[in-house]
């Protein structure tokens, strides 16, 4: 179980409670603040500081807002990789040049000649 940031925080965004999260695990979206459930520890320093009473224990949300059980989660699942990106490596490695080296100072050719 983890902790949630719930309706309260749609369209406020005070972030007392980022400043307050040890392992810095409460991210910024569109509208709302979440919290990533795989990095927050369960210490609930970000509970008392939130002034619109919108950080819930997982299993403690108001019913009038437990659809937000897993709106946290999701919002993270959409995002895929860290940030959203790609890998920014080919996936098939590039060749090596094979063919004799143009630079008269390489020094693998001079020693080609001895």
């Amino acid at each position: 179980m983890t902790y949630v940031i719930a309706l309260p925080c749609v369209d406020v965004k005070d972030r007392s409670c980022v400043g307050e999260c040890p392992v810095d695990c409460i991210y910024e979206g569109r509208r709302a603040l979440y919290i990533q459930p795989d990095e927050c520890v369960d210490c609930g320093a970000c509970e008392p500081v939130c002034p619109v009473e919108a950080i819930y224990f997982e299993d403690d949300v108001p019913a009038e807002w437990g659809d937000h059980r897993g709106s946290n989660a999701d919002f993270f699942d959409a995002l895929g990789s860290p940030g959203g990106g790609t890998p920014s490596v080919p996936s098939t490695p590039i060749p090596r040049w094979s063919g004799p080296c143009r630079r008269k100072w390489c020094s693998h050719e001079r020693s080609s000649r001895r």
